[in-house]
């Protein structure tokens, strides 16, 4: 089992940069696909990047390449997600999860997540 939890959120303008940080406790980390997703009100959630176990395999939504990274560190169990040149459609709540089996983007696969961290981008 893996806990997690997200820090790092908080309100900018436009234009500006945060980086999310999200620290797991539990065993085999390494084994876990981890990703961000981000929920806006009155919007599923969505992914925004995904990382490999390994950390050679990145994915990320087209409406954040270019702007967001994905990484990890696995001796540290910590994945973070640098938000650059962030826009107001990017304001939501962000949450880590860890996926045990295979690569996905879909939320309903994840099998863990954190709470949540609220990041609000105004113009």
């Amino acid at each position: 089992q893996v806990q997690l939890g997200e820090s790092g959120g908080g309100s900018v303008q436009a234009g500006g940069s945060l980086r999310l940080s999200c620290i797991a406790s539990g065993r085999s980390f390494v084994t876990y696909v981890m990703g961000w997703f981000r929920q806006a009100p009155g919007k599923e959630r969505e992914m925004v990047a995904r990382i490999s176990s390994g950390g050679g395999n990145r994915y990320y939504a087209d409406s954040v390449k270019g702007r967001f990274t994905i990484s990890r560190d696995n001796g540290e169990k910590r994945v973070n997600l640098q938000m650059n040149s962030l826009k107001p459609e990017d304001t939501a709540v962000y949450y880590c999860a860890a996926l045990s089996r295979g690569l996905s983007y879909r939320a309903a696969d994840y099998d863990y997540w954190g709470q949540g961290t609220q990041v609000t981008v105004s113009s």
